[in-house]
This record gives structure tokens, sequence and C-alpha cells, in this order.
């Protein structure tokens, strides 16, 4: 625990002006971001009594070690660069909210040559319009339904498209009438991309109109006695009504706002957002927050407008924003969403009428998430410091291990040998920081062993040496060991090896413990505990012990120690196979300087395989098209040099397999599993590990 007077400014040293600053802990990782009008009276509230500081915020500056400061000209630009830390440090006392899936949207792609309506998820791309977003996919998949039989835009994917245009035959939509199959060429690009304008038009809530001239054209066909013209019109309007009764009028002025509610107590607090369009309420999300210092609803409401907000520009920003508690100052505020949106944005509090009563509405909501969060938080949190006190206890250690690592060694028969790291903070998995390694069979510039053949121990130990030397590094080049001068100069983003586990978990028993020990005591570190946990029988295993630790089967230490490790050991199998993969897939051909993709598939296109293509001669190869004669005697020279692969053979059979076109070995088809290539180990006979 740090004194804050160790590493308060000096007094005059803090600028009277407006700023964002950043407290950072012993190891130089950023742990709160904030920004202020005055940074010198924003800063000085911190280093106060640590009697009159809130709890919370009183953990905070224990934990930092030092505070650094950034000038900007205006309110709005502290704003901006706040976001833009919170966003590249995830500091572990800011409120952040957990937002607890990632809610799907009805999307347009309209910067295809032929737009599709799909669902997507995750972050927006440029040029696709976004509706929602849904509370569940399949809502969208039945309003998309609905609307398809009044606006057949292409719904298929990419794959589906390519084959539909190659054969000349649309799907099942283009034949039952949900799809005005472009692909096939029944209406041109400009009468499809008009389709998909309308169906845009009217998710955005310009529904009347279109409704209007649907009954006009309806009336027109019955007068003209083509009935079956007019059921179908009088389907599409029906169609088109069960759409929009999916949400109902909320506004009657037509609004587009987005409302948002915050219900909180002391310790946590949840927000609850409705999205407005064309008076309806067209999607809705909720976040959860820990609030990690005394912050206030109005704090709460622009931290919930950054998250909001702070990748979106034009429509999606809408013209008027209602919130419980405006921010203090709310002019910055009101400010950065106008730019985003480029035209004037409201920031108010509804006072009275429709609006009012909706945001009540809202905050109700925001209320039930809160107190299913906690009914659920509860459990959970009581779960996870149960578990890390288990193993504080079974391991003998001074404090529950906050940040656990384990390693993991994957190789199939000896071959492509991999290692993963995987980190857990608090319980929770961090996969931002989880590590691969290749096994080199070196440590530094040392030459420990030949990297290649099954053995584990020494690649637990050259794993466990790579990555604590990284440490060792990334603690000498931060300024750990410098003066406070260096120290205070340090700038970047936190170091990928820079941060030291209280525990290292390996995946196996006594050789595999003793290995990571004896990497860790050759690198002089001894303030960091080992444990091994076998598969076997589940038991924990610690350097020098002749005995295991076993812990009970109902454990929640035992439990937690198991997803560490089979986390480690997926991310480990997971790299194995994307390597083996990519060897598997290599052909001579790689290694002909200047010979790129295209050119090589003419070369086995015109011969069929790599092995006719070895046995042919110079001038064979250059009646292929855009090879010259001294590419082919360069392609002739680096087949003659790349030694044949050994014969593939059914084991089943005894046949020997011939070459692929892309010059692995074929296999037969009713031999279980993947493709075997010749001279390849075989998962049927041996296991990855």
């Amino acid at each position: 625990m740090a004194d804050p007077s160790s590493y308060r400014p000096r007094p005059g040293e803090i600028p009277d002006s407006p700023g964002v600053y950043k407290f950072r802990d012993e190891h130089r990782r950023v742990i709160y971001v904030g920004k202020a009008k005055s940074l010198r009276q924003r800063l000085a509230n911190y280093f106060q009594d640590l009697a009159g500081l809130h709890p919370r915020t009183r953990t905070m500056v224990t934990t930092a070690a030092s505070v650094e400061w950034t000038v900007v000209s205006t309110e709005v630009e502290a704003l901006q660069l706040e976001y833009s830390w919170i966003k590249e440090y995830d500091p572990r006392f800011n409120v952040k909210y957990r937002d607890d899936k990632s809610y799907p949207y009805l999307a347009v792609t309209m910067n295809e040559e032929y737009p599709r309506v799909q669902v997507m998820r995750g972050h927006k791309k440029k040029g696709v319009r976004y509706f929602g977003p849904y509370g569940h996919a399949w809502a969208i998949r039945d309003t998309v339904d609905l609307l398809l039989r009044v606006f057949p835009v292409r719904t298929c994917s990419a794959g589906v498209f390519k084959n539909a245009t190659r054969t000349g035959r649309p799907c099942l939509l283009g034949y039952i009438g949900k799809c005005s199959a472009p692909c096939v060429g029944r209406v041109s690009d400009e009468e499809h991309r008009e389709l998909a304008e309308e169906f845009c038009d009217f998710m955005a809530g310009r529904t009347g109109t279109y409704i209007r001239r649907l009954e006009t054209r309806m009336t027109d066909a019955a007068e003209e006695m083509e009935y079956e013209r007019a059921a179908r019109l009088r389907d599409d309007i029906e169609a088109l009504r069960k759409a929009m009764e999916k949400s109902a009028v909320v506004l009657a002025d037509a609004t587009d706002a987005d409302l948002i509610a915050v219900a909180e107590d002391e310790l946590e607090a949840a927000v609850q957002i409705f999205h407005v369009r064309g008076g309806r309420v067209r999607g809705q999300r909720g976040w959860v927050t820990d609030k990690v210092e005394d912050v206030t609803t109005a704090a709460l409401v622009e931290h919930a407008l950054q998250q909001l907000y702070g990748e979106e520009t034009g429509d999606s920003v809408p013209k008027e924003v209602l919130v419980p508690a405006l921010p203090d100052p709310v002019e910055p505020v009101q400010q950065w969403l106008t730019d985003r949106r480029g035209s004037n944005v409201s920031l108010r509090i509804p006072q009275r009428g429709d609006k009012k009563s909706l945001m009540e509405t809202v905050a109700r909501n925001a209320q039930q998430s809160l107190i299913l969060h906690k009914t659920k938080r509860a459990s959970d949190l009581t779960t996870r410091s149960r578990a890390l006190e288990e193993i504080s206890e079974a391991l003998d250690l001074d404090s529950a291990p906050l940040r656990i690592e384990c390693y993991d060694i994957s190789h199939l028969q000896g071959d492509d040998v991999v290692a993963s790291m995987v980190v857990f903070e608090d319980g929770l998995s961090r996969k931002s920081e989880y590590r691969r390694f290749q096994i080199k069979g070196r440590v530094g510039d040392t030459q420990v062993w030949h990297g290649e053949g099954q053995d584990d121990v020494r690649s637990m130990h050259e794993v466990i040496a790579r990555r604590f030397r990284r440490y060792l590094a990334e603690k000498e080049k931060t300024g750990e060991w410098a003066d406070g001068d260096e120290l205070k100069d340090e700038e970047g983003r936190p170091k990928r090896f820079a941060y030291p586990p209280q525990l290292v978990v390996v995946d196996g028993g006594q050789p595999q413990v003793a290995a990571a020990k004896r990497a860790l005591d050759e690198l002089g570190i001894d303030d960091i505990a080992v444990c091994g946990l076998a598969k076997r029988l589940e038991e924990v295993w610690l350097p020098g012990e002749d005995d295991p630790v076993v812990l009970p089967r109902t454990s929640e230490g035992l439990y937690l120690l198991q997803r560490v490790r089979d986390e480690a050991h997926r991310f480990a199998i997971t790299y194995q196979r994307a390597k083996r993969a990519k060897r598997f897939r290599a052909s001579p051909l790689d290694d002909v300087p200047g010979l790129g993709e295209t050119r090589k598939q003419a070369l086995i296109k015109h011969f069929g395989s790599v092995k006719k293509l070895r046995s042919a001669t110079i001038d064979q190869i250059c009646e292929v098209p855009g090879i010259g004669r001294k590419t082919a005697e360069t392609i002739a020279v680096a087949l003659a040099q790349a030694a044949p692969a050994a014969p593939a053979v059914n084991t089943a059979t005894g046949e020997i397999m011939d070459d692929m076109e892309d010059g692995t070995p074929k296999t037969t088809e009713g031999a279980p599993g993947e493709p075997v290539p010749a001279g390849a180990p075989d998962e049927r006979r041996g296991q990855e590990t």
C-alpha cells in the first residue's frame, strides 16, 4: 500500500487549466483516468487526509504510485481524451459498464453492390445502416420475415450468392417470392438498391406514406378487376402492419430520441437505454457498473453517454437525449454530442407529458435490472472469493492470488511444440492478456536443447524462463528501479509482460512444477508461488514436495484451478492445430521467389499436380500463361532441390495415394478424421497434448 504523499506533486507544479490525468500503480499500469476543468483543484482533492476520502477513492490513491496529467485547450477536448484513454488502458478503478451480451442489430449493407439484410453484432461498419439494438436475434428475424414479402431484399451470404450466380438458379427464397433474386438478373442492381432503400425508410419510421401508397395500388387493382394482384397487395399491407405492431407508438410526435435512466445504490449502478425512432421503441439495452469511487448520478450519466456515443457519428446520435440528471457542466457534453452528430443535439431532463411517463418506465426497467444483477452477483462474488481463499489456504500463500497465470504445452507426437499462457484476475479470465509461445529450444541467446521432440519438462522450463525474463526486462525498462524523475517521464501503454502473478499454475505434475520453479530460481524470482495440476487424479503439486495437495472434489478452489488449467489447454491446442494446419498446407512452390498465388494456381491448373509439374521440362513450364523462361528455370531448380515427400499409404488397404492439386497427398474418403499428409503423424494413431 502506497502513501499518497510519496508521489504528491510539488506545490505549483499542477497547472490551473483543463486537462486529463492518469494514476499509475507501482508496475506503471494505468488504474484511473479522469478529467477536470481545473487540474490543480481536482487533483488536490485526492491528496487530502485519507480519513476524509471515500473508501473506494482511498483504495485507489493507496494503490497508485504516481500521477500524470495532460493539459488541453477546452473541456470538450478533455472529454474526448478521457474517453480515448479509458478505451485504451481499461483502468480498473474507472466506471465501466458491463454489457452482459452483445446486442444484435438489424443491418443493411448499403456498402455492397447488392445490399444484404442480416443480423449483426459487435463494432459498427462504415456504409452499413443499423436498426436496433434488439433484445433477441429471433425478434429481428421475425420482423425481416414479415417485411421480405413486401421488400424482397437479398438476405443470403456471399457464398450462396456467388453459387446462385454461377449456376443461374436462385435459392429457395427466390422461388417463393421473398427475394428479388438479383443473383440471376431478375432485377437490376439499381432496382435492388431501391428496394433496400425503401426497406431502410420503412425501418426508420417512415411507414405511413408507404402503407397509403400500397392501399391506393390495391384499390386501383380491384377497380381494374386484377383481383390476384389486389390480394397480394392486401397481404403485403397486413404484413407491414404486423411488423409495425411489434413496436408500439410511445411518442405521438414521431420523435427520434434516446432515454437513459439510472438505478443505483452505494456499491453498484444499472443503466437502461430505450432507443425511440419515429415515435416507436426500436431498441433497448442495459449496463451495470461497480461504483469504484464516490460518483454522482450526473457523473454516471456522463460515463454512459461516453460509452453509448463514443464511437457513433451522424444519425446514430439522435436529435434528443433524455436523462435523469445533467452532467456538470452540461455544455461540453452537449457540444461533444453535437460534434458527433454533425447537427444540434438536445440534452435535457423530461419534465412533463409522454416523455416523462416513458422515462419512468425506463427507470423501472433499470431498477429491475439492478435487483436481478445483485441477485446473480451475490452468488458469483461469494463463490469466487471462497475459491481464492481456499487456494490461498491450501497452498499456504500470504494472500489470495488475485492474478493467476497458467501454462500448458501442446504438440502432436513431438512436432509443432507450442505453449500457452492464460491469465485470470479476481477469478475471471482476462483474455486480452493471454499469450502464446513457439518452443525454440533456447532461452535468450543460449541454445538449451533442440526444440523438437516430445519433452514437456524442457518446454515448460523454456516458456517460464522466457516469460519472466521479459517481466524483468520490462520492469527495468519502465523505470521501477530508476529514480523518481525517470519514473515520471515514462509514457505509453502498459507493457505486455510487466505485471507479475501471485500464482503460476502449470499443467502437469512434479516434473513440470520442478522445471517452472527452477526457471524462476535461475532468474532470482522468489516471490511468486508455483503449483501444478495433474490431470489424472486432479492433484495439486508443489515444488519440492513428495506428496500432492488433495483438495476435496466439491472444493471451489479446485474448480477454479480446473477452469484455469482447461482454458490454458484449450488455448494451446487451438494454436497448435492452426500452426500444424499451416504447415500441412505448405507447397514446394511457396519457396519460389516472386511466384504469387495467381501464377501458382495457373501452374497447378495446367499440370494437375506438383508431382507432374516436377517432371515437366522448362519448355513445358513456359507454356503456362504468365511464366517466362527465367521464371520457369527458377521453378525447375526449386522443385529439383525440394525433396519429394514420402508417399502416403492408406493403412486400411495398403494403397499408395497420389498428390492432390495443391501438392498435399490424397486420402481415401472412407478414412475417418482429417486428411493425413505423407510422413506426418496421424491424430488417429497419435494423441495431441
